[in-house]
């Protein structure tokens, strides 16, 4: 009878063994591509227009379902520019912009990460007006 208590412990003791490790090794799959870095930066108030916009993840990310667009302050795409991923870092994506004019623009973005979760977001940044000087 106390053999197989022990046994009956045992198997418990393993299983709960192999759910956790199974738990452990399966968190990393349940995380998903986050923007760590971009260029321009969000809400940046920039002296200069940026001639392009650079979007740095955590992860790789899948470029044939990658959206990346810049609207004006009247929410109209700046360009028909199609975005791509960085040939020697897949975890980076560019959209490059024509000359952009001072005023506020919002950066649209929609990634698949490669765990197959899509990552939809947005922020702004303004390009100041440029500064008159006059002579005396």
């Amino acid at each position: 009878m106390e053999s197989m208590m022990v046994s009956a412990h045992i198997r418990v003791v393993v299983s709960i063994a192999i759910a956790l490790s199974m738990w452990v090794h399966a968190t990393p799959v349940l995380a998903h591509a986050q923007l760590i870095k971009a260029e321009p930066a969000r809400r940046a108030k920039l002296d200069k227009a940026p001639t392009q916009v650079r979007l740095w993840f955590n992860e790789e990310i899948e470029g044939a379902y990658t959206s990346l667009s810049v609207l004006d302050a009247n929410q109209k795409p700046v360009t028909d520019a199609k975005p791509h991923i960085v040939s020697d870092d897949p975890k980076s994506v560019i959209l490059s912009l024509p000359d952009l004019e001072p005023g506020k623009y919002s950066v649209k973005f929609r990634v698949l990460s490669v765990d197959a979760h899509i990552v939809d977001s947005s922020f702004d940044f303004t390009v100041k007006s440029k500064s008159i000087v006059q002579d005396k």
